[in-house]
């Protein structure tokens, strides 16, 4: 069966604990069903040369500090996958790692879209060396998985500023994080593929909603998953604390 490809705008590792975000997680699991497998590409996972986790059994990363001992503690035991991880070295010669897992980028959101931790999950890493354009191209490497029962996901944020991030008080999105998440949903609808590659220039300030690229980049996977008939979809349309998009997208 032919798998949809998903972005997740993840927020904060908070989100893994319950919330407004977590009942949209949930539905979609319940509409998806038990895939054969997921490759997920996180914002947190930054390497020099591409890689892609390969361990039976991969860990559960708490890659964050700050937050209280319940978060620190909590485990998403979903098995890894071997096979799967040879599949994508196939197909983008991607190197097996055995010394990353699951960081919170794949497990925050995962934890509530399929709770009982039984579908197998790989992670591909964000190769630091590649432009845009080439982690476009990287990704389509990767549709023939769809029709081989394997979610391909993204995880990060079409807006991540943590610098104006509205820790309390919040009185709503900067207009400009307004923009530029509409503008990246706009592109997303009407298949522009290449307005998303060249995001500098999607809308007016764009460099404050993306001050840093590597919550932006996993959304490029996806886009360059989609196929003529595709239907795009969005959930979770929501920015957190002025300058966090939660802003999610289903493909297929």
């Amino acid at each position: 069966m032919t798998q949809p490809a998903i972005f997740f705008g993840h927020g904060s590792p908070m989100n893994a604990l319950g919330g407004p975000y977590v009942a949209a997680w949930r539905e979609l699991g319940e509409a998806i069903g038990k895939p054969k497998g997921v490759v997920m590409i996180s914002a947190h996972w930054e390497t020099r040369g591409l890689g892609v986790t390969a361990q039976a059994r991969p860990e559960t990363i708490h890659d964050f500090g700050g937050f209280g001992p319940e978060l620190h503690a909590m485990q998403y035991p979903a098995p890894g996958s071997p096979d799967l991880a040879r599949r994508v070295s196939e197909l983008t010669r991607a190197h097996a790692v055995e010394t990353w897992g699951l960081d919170h980028g794949t497990w925050s959101v995962l934890v509530h879209v399929w709770p009982d931790a039984d579908v197998p999950v790989v992670q591909l890493s964000l190769d630091r060396t590649l432009s845009a354009r080439q982690h476009y191209e990287l990704a389509r490497a990767l549709n023939p998985l769809r029709d081989e029962g394997i979610v391909i996901a993204g995880s990060g944020d079409f807006v991540h500023n943590l610098r104006t991030w509205k820790r309390t008080g919040d009185d709503g999105p900067y207009p400009w994080a307004v923009s530029f998440n509409e503008a990246v949903k706009a592109a997303f609808a009407r298949g522009d593929h290449a307005a998303l590659i060249d995001w500098v220039d999607l809308a007016e300030d764009a460099q404050l909603s993306v001050p840093t690229d590597e919550h932006y980049l996993p959304l490029l996977y996806v886009a360059a998953q989609a196929r003529p008939g595709d239907e795009v979809s969005f959930f979770n349309d929501e920015i957190t604390g002025g300058s966090i998009s939660m802003t999610s997208v289903r493909i297929g």
